[in-house]
């Protein structure tokens, strides 16, 4: 039996704090980045591919509402799979070029991700019913 927490309909929460949170992940990250002595074009290529990543979040969104029925699920799910794929081709193609680039990109843009993710689902399923 599915637990009524996840098969309960919720509306959408704000994205405000998730996105807010994962910029602050980025922020943060510079100066460790300047005081570890870490390249700073991994700071930037992390930071560039978690803000790309959101403005096709946000472009999806916004396709999704205004196309009908079930076609802008469908565009929203694709568009995202695509995200995420797109993501791991740069990184993997910077990590073959420049190891230390990719690895520190890597990790920016997963730990940006990660808060972001977690506080989405933390408002979403914290959210009444």
């Amino acid at each position: 039996m599915i637990d009524r927490t996840v098969s309960t309909p919720r509306p959408v929460p704000g994205r405000l704090l998730p996105l807010s949170a994962g910029a602050a992940v980025i922020a943060l990250a510079l100066p460790v980045f300047l005081i570890a002595g870490w390249p700073l074009a991994g700071w930037a290529l992390g930071a560039v591919l978690w803000i790309g990543g959101e403005l096709l979040g946000l472009l999806l969104g916004r396709m999704r509402a205004s196309a009908p029925g079930n076609a802008g699920a469908g565009v929203q799910g694709v568009g995202m799979m695509f995200r995420g794929i797109a993501v791991m081709v740069v990184l993997l193609a910077v990590v073959v070029s420049n190891t230390s680039i990719g690895v520190s990109a890597a990790i920016v843009y997963a730990l940006a991700y990660t808060l972001e993710l977690m506080l989405s689902l933390v408002t979403y399923f914290g959210s009444p019913e």
